[in-house]
């Protein structure tokens, strides 16, 4: 037939081949939802303003503490929402490879946190929190989309960034630094995720 030529098997190959990439790297990737690390630094904005407040100033450590639990809460659910809608067979494979990684230096801080106050040392419990976090954030950097992960890395950066800020200053301006991070880096970073994400 005139005006259609066959199409080289090569190309049809090549197209496959494409596909199956594309297919295994989304399936070992977690696609971070941006709106939880919004929520999050929400939270943490909230935990920081209270805790600045005189009358609940000695009660900072209950504050942040709970202000954890609520974050965790809010971003696991955010999270098990992104699963529900791109499909809970293609998520959590990705979704328990980024909780592997971030478990471990989370569970770190929560055992240094009980340590720390034990000993008398909660000073040091500010700067243990950025630093455990942002290696935290980082290491789940690696399970990460293309699109997010060096977005993601950068945010565990500025967490240490932090944290090395944090242990060389006064308890008062380590308060606000936690609120920097835990609600100034959330938000901004969760925002420049978002955008990435929608670009995939």
């Amino acid at each position: 037939m005139q005006g259609y030529a066959p199409v080289p098997i090569e190309s049809r190959a090549l197209g496959t081949l494409a596909y199956i990439r594309a297919s295994i790297e989304s399936s070992s990737s977690m696609a971070v939802p941006g709106m939880a690390g919004v929520a999050m630094g929400i939270i943490g904005v909230a935990a920081a303003i209270l805790a600045a407040i005189p009358d609940l100033a000695p009660h900072w450590l209950g504050i942040w503490v709970a202000a954890a639990v609520i974050a965790l809460l809010v971003g696991g659910s955010l999270m098990a929402r992104k699963a529900a809608h791109t499909g809970s067979a293609r998520y959590m494979g990705p979704a328990k490879k980024f909780l592997v990684c971030l478990s471990p230096a989370l569970i770190a801080g929560a055992i240094l946190t009980w340590v720390l106050w034990r000993a008398g040392a909660e000073r040091a419990i500010p700067g243990a929190w950025l630093l455990l976090y942002g290696c935290s954030v980082l290491s789940a950097s690696t399970v990460t989309s293309a699109a997010v992960n060096r977005l993601v890395g950068a945010m565990g950066i500025s967490f240490a960034v932090l944290a090395i800020i944090a242990f060389s200053t006064p308890m008062a301006v380590q308060t606000l630094l936690l609120g920097l991070g835990f609600g100034g880096l959330h938000i901004v970073f969760g925002i420049l995720v978002g955008r990435a994400s929608r670009g995939e």
